[in-house]
């Protein structure tokens, strides 16, 4: 708190999904109320989140966001206009060695995002419809994933095993070490995403080009894929719901998402000294 009140947040970077979203993908309107008021207030305010650019339209709409938004990690950022800021491919040596460890489990449902679709090898999955709820469109079904190697944006192994998940993150950081990112977005997810596709390098290149400094800028998220842009916001701020391993990452905790955590958090932390 003391850096927040001696630099005033001029630029709040949001996570989405376990953040500003109640548990069925909805925003609650003290929410939009509270990103309302730091805009008007002159703080800028954008999203960085594991979903690909089109799953956030709905959510840049309600939220009135006006700057550039950051998917799949950081690995692609998006102007208001849809066009590219910046994009960010996996290599393909890290892909082949993800899809290679991630295959062999059967209650491990792999994804593929590249083209701007989502692939997946069978659609039966029972984690298929969640994720489908909440990007709001359907899979693309594939006979294999070679095809695209080369334009991948993200791979994610989806299990409600939540502790394979943290083994299969453990085993795979050593093996693409220097090409990829590997961190679970939630306690089902696990992404791997290029070496830049980070929301700390995401924060860097959105706070340039909106011309703030980064003691100036704030972060929030739940995740642990939240916890490199908390090592390079001025103000960081974890989720009350979030694993302790992230909660202590950040400056301060607030509420849950179903307690509306991220509202009280521009409320408590950022709007009441803007």
């Amino acid at each position: 708190m003391s850096e927040a009140t001696i630099h005033p947040i001029r630029f709040l970077l949001s996570d989405m999904d376990g953040t500003l979203l109640l548990p069925d993908h909805s925003l609650s309107q003290r929410t939009i109320d509270a990103v309302r008021a730091l805009r008007d207030a002159g703080v800028f305010f954008s999203l960085a989140t594991g979903r690909p650019p089109k799953a956030m339209l709905q959510q840049i709409e309600a939220l009135g966001v006006d700057v550039p938004t950051a998917g799949f990690n950081g690995g692609t950022l998006v102007n208001p206009d849809g066009s590219i800021l910046v994009a960010h491919h996996l290599p393909a040596e890290a892909a082949l060695v993800a899809l290679a460890l991630f295959s062999p489990h059967p209650d491990v449902e792999v994804w593929v995002f590249a083209d701007g679709d989502w692939l997946l090898r069978d659609a039966s999955g029972p984690m298929v419809p969640r994720e489908q709820h909440g990007l709001g469109y359907a899979p693309v079904v594939v006979e294999s994933f070679e095809p695209f190697l080369e334009r991948i944006d993200k791979i994610v192994a989806a299990s409600n095993n939540t502790q394979l998940l943290i083994e299969l993150e453990a085993q795979l950081q050593p093996k693409v070490q220097g090409l990829a990112q590997v961190s679970r977005s939630q306690p089902v997810y696990l992404d791997v995403t290029a070496m830049q596709a980070n929301k700390g390098d995401a924060l860097k290149t959105l706070a340039a080009h909106l011309g703030v400094a980064l003691e100036q800028t704030a972060a929030i998220g739940d995740g642990g894929n939240d916890s490199a842009m908390f090592h390079v916001a001025g103000l960081s701020i974890a989720m009350g719901q979030a694993e302790e391993a992230v909660k202590r990452q950040a400056n301060v905790v607030t509420g849950s998402n179903v307690e509306d955590g991220a509202a009280q958090a521009i409320e408590r932390f950022i709007l009441a000294s803007a």
